[in-house]
């Protein structure tokens, strides 16, 4: 999984880095209303190869060592972390990941969202650890129009979810984050 462009432009000035009302470049697709919007769940990302194994995403800081068996996809120049995937069975999610994969045994391969008890705080609020398939995410209405700065902000905050994700037909995609904007007056 390729790290997904945020949708607006990051401000790296500001901290926390904040987004500010400009279009990454790459994503104007999403204001003009392409594409359709799915729920971006709180955990953290999965995946299950063609082969059956499990991998666990990682980002590696600057100067730091991958671990054995990282498999690097991207690099982010802003941050200088290189990101990719390490066999779950040595990342510190092993014994949670188990634990929700044991649910069942006939997990189609892509990618899932690890999340529950355990994982960022629990803020999806579950009782149990759970695998979220991200290609059979809650999907927004067809008609979403709240396509403009202020637009997605308000919608992420009325439904206090993590964020969104655009899925162009074309395979493009665009995030965008509730914690990315700068809160209300009202959540201060």
């Amino acid at each position: 999984m390729r790290k997904i462009p945020t949708l607006f432009v990051r401000d790296f000035d500001a901290r926390p880095a904040l987004v500010l009302p400009e279009v990454t470049s790459g994503c104007e697709w999403v204001i003009a209303g392409e594409g359709k919007a799915t729920r971006k769940w709180d955990g953290t990302c999965v995946m299950l190869d063609a082969s059956g194994e499990w991998w666990a995403r990682r980002e590696v800081k600057p100067g730091k060592t991958p671990p054995p068996r990282f498999a690097q996809i991207s690099f982010d120049p802003e941050t200088g972390k290189a990101v990719g995937w390490e066999p779950m069975a040595q990342s510190s999610y092993a014994k949670i990941h188990a634990e929700a994969a044991g649910i069942h045994h006939n997990w189609p391969h892509g990618t899932y969202e690890l999340c529950g008890p355990k994982i960022n705080g629990n803020p999806e609020g579950l009782e149990r650890h759970t695998l979220i398939r991200h290609a059979t995410a809650e999907q927004l209405d067809p008609d979403f129009d709240e396509r403009t700065f202020e637009g997605v902000a308000d919608f992420l905050r009325r439904h206090q979810w993590e964020g969104l994700v655009f899925h162009h037909p074309d395979g493009r995609m665009a995030k965008i984050k509730a914690r990315d904007f700068a809160p209300t007056k009202a959540q201060r």
